[in-house]
């Protein structure tokens, strides 16, 4: 893996078995002449507040789009994180991706009336503040990997974020992203075992980072290993009906023509996706049941960026305990951490290509999730 070069995530091998997933082995470092790119939305708790979690989590998925599309689908490390995102990009890569940050926090301003942070910040810069950024790469099935990243320099790059350092100001009025592929067609997932519950678990300032590492394997150990919890996604796929909620965000993500065009254009070619769906019609290389296969396999509800995230649909009683374990790790000194719950999950979809198997199918909390969880932490902090 030559320092530096656009060919260093592709090195990384991918791992399988997400217990595995706080073993340094796996975590290579980032080169430092890389940057590391954070968004986040600006007082997302309001909106949340107002119930507008949809529109929140198109916000943080459109920043993986925007910043794919921009490197034509080259792959690059990311992780959503509900209510914004984080990612690593070459230095041949980053002015493009700095016009993509830019177009997005203007987009986002405009099509969904939000504000979106975004900065761009040197992996040098993380290092000479005494913190680090490996990266791993995690494989929920054969078809992709996601990026998992550890040594504290995503919560430091958030951090110099939220301060105004490394900012990058909001495109021109007009400017547009290009967002081919982002949609949000599904509808919300119901639990099928009693709650979603939204897991946010980061280490306590000066803990040990033994300490920390065992609480997040046994919590993760006693997930995986009981019928009490799995993904939010049921096994046949989620709901799909027709005119799906997401036609308006749909819309507005979509490039030329009026907003009154594009959500005609929008309305046309979900009815015929849903159609083919609905009745599994086969369309060319396009099978509907192996996608939907793909799309439960594909689904990001579990990852770790500096901290444990996980979207669960689970027992009552199995939250009830695992509150218990976090809040005795607490008092330990050992983790931070946020914990909500909610009757379903949601899913934001990125799909370049419905003829490829790597999809991409962002999953969070249909009311609240991270953000609220990232409230719940904050407020136990103080």
């Amino acid at each position: 893996m030559a320092g530096g070069s656009e060919n260093f995530y592709g090195g990384i091998p991918v791992f399988r078995g997400f217990a595995r997933l706080m073993d340094p082995a796996l975590y290579a470092p980032l080169p430092d002449d890389w940057s590391v790119g954070v968004a986040d939305i600006v007082e997302s708790t309001k909106a949340i507040a107002a119930q507008r979690y949809k529109a929140v989590n198109m916000a943080g998925a459109a920043v993986v789009a925007a910043v794919t599309n921009a490197l034509e689908g080259r792959e690059f490390p990311f992780v959503f994180g509900g209510d914004g995102a984080s990612f690593a990009i070459a230095p041949a890569d980053f002015d493009k991706a700095r016009e993509a940050l830019a177009a997005t926090a203007r987009w986002v301003r405009d099509d969904l009336d939000l504000v979106l942070r975004v900065a761009l910040v040197p992996v040098a810069a993380i290092r000479a503040a005494g913190l680090d950024v490996r990266v791993a790469r995690f494989g929920p099935s054969a078809n992709l990997s996601y990026a998992m990243f550890s040594g504290g320099g995503l919560a430091f790059a958030d951090a110099a974020m939220k301060r105004g350092e490394f900012a990058i100001d909001p495109a021109a009025a007009g400017t547009q992203p290009d967002l081919s592929g982002l949609s949000c067609r599904f509808e919300v997932m119901p639990s099928a075992r009693g709650t979603i519950l939204s897991v946010l678990v980061l280490p306590a300032k000066g803990a040990d980072p033994a300490a920390f590492r065992k609480v997040i394997e046994d919590i993760v150990a006693r997930v995986e290993k009981t019928p009490e919890a799995g993904r939010p996604v049921p096994a046949g796929g989620p709901p799909l009906r027709w005119p799906p909620q997401g036609v308006e965000y749909e819309a507005r993500a979509r490039r030329g023509g009026s907003l009154a065009l594009r959500r005609a254009v929008v309305l046309s070619f979900t009815l015929w996706a849903y159609t083919l769906m609905r009745f599994n019609i086969p369309i060319g290389k396009f099978v509907p049941k192996t996608y939907v296969r793909q799309v439960v396999e594909n689904s990001d509800f579990r990852k770790f960026d500096d901290g444990l995230r996980m979207i669960l649909d689970c027992t009552v009683e199995l939250a009830a305990e695992l509150e218990q374990r976090l809040a005795a790790a607490a008092a330990q000194g050992i983790v931070r951490y946020g914990l909500h719950q909610q009757d379903a999950a949601m899913m934001t979809c990125f799909t370049p290509s419905v003829m490829r198997a790597d999809h991409v199918h962002f999953i969070d909390g249909a009311s609240g999730g991270y953000a609220a969880a990232a409230t719940l932490l904050k407020t136990r902090a103080m």
